[in-house]
């Protein structure tokens, strides 16, 4: 019988979970939210979250069987019936075999929509030689904010969006005040956000610079001051990269991330 699993909950924050928590950072956020179904197996080892309108991410302890792993996964699967998942995301064996019993289950299709690598910053590396310096987004940068998601926006997800849609977006990272610009001579040349602090790491994301304003080392050096806020916290930095993007990748690499395990994105439908 699958139970509550609470924000502060002590699976959280024990082996097995703490293994791959590098890969499962968001479960910490997602079940922080309300409304999310949060849920667990007595034992700790199957972990699921998932908030309305979003892909849920589903962890398995590697030390389960096959046969413990379907019957879980089924049991899941019988907890949603009459709720449709958007997607769900996990480490690829355990993302693919889920969609598979849930597709059958409901009679829903499924298909890979992304592969994620999950990177973490054992010590950040500064860039040298690349010029200006980072400063904190305020209000006066909202429209520009905007402009810098709608990009983002085009790169990560092949979306192209008005920047006018992106402002209510906009508004909230300014006001959580873990949004930064690179300058140079006053000028934002590159973006980046602290999105969450869960215990023990901190994730990165929307990682942006201009097309014009690419290979000057920007992104680089603003993702390596986030991370140096980070570490000044005594939390790891981490982030999440398309598989499929070798330039924010090779960004992320020279900066010190390395890759700790992939994700795999399956959307139903």
């Amino acid at each position: 019988m699958l139970e509550k699993l609470h924000p502060d909950d002590g699976v959280l924050n024990q082996v097995p979970f703490m293994k791959d928590e590098l890969q499962y950072n968001l479960i910490h956020l997602i079940t922080a939210i309300d409304g999310a179904t949060s849920l667990k197996s007595p034992d700790g080892r199957l972990l699921f979250a998932g908030s309305p309108g979003h892909n849920a991410w589903l962890w398995i302890s590697e030390d389960v069987d096959d046969d413990r792993k379907v019957e879980l996964m089924k049991e899941l699967v019988s907890y949603y019936d009459g709720t449709e998942l958007p997607g769900i995301c996990g480490a690829p064996p355990t993302a693919e075999l889920f969609a598979k019993i849930y597709g059958e289950a409901n009679q829903r299709g499924h298909h890979a929509y992304m592969m994620m690598e999950t990177y973490f910053c054992p010590k950040a590396i500064r860039p040298a030689k690349v010029k200006g310096k980072m400063i904190q987004a305020t209000r006066q940068h909202l429209e520009l904010v905007a402009e810098f998601l709608a990009g983002f926006s085009e790169d990560a997800y092949g979306a192209s969006v008005i920047p006018a849609s992106q402002l209510p977006v906009a508004e909230g990272m300014i006001m959580r005040g873990n949004l930064y610009f690179w300058t140079l001579d006053e000028l934002p040349v590159a973006m980046a956000n602290i999105a969450y602090r869960s215990p023990r790491h901190g994730r990165i994301n929307a990682v942006y610079t201009p097309p014009v304003l690419r290979k000057n080392g920007y992104a680089s050096a603003i993702v390596a001051g986030l991370c140096s806020i980070l570490e000044e916290e005594n939390r790891k930095p981490m982030l999440y990269a398309d598989v499929k993007n070798p330039a924010s990748n090779k960004v992320y690499k020279n900066v010190g991330f390395i890759e700790s395990g992939p994700i795999a994105e399956i959307r139903f439908g």
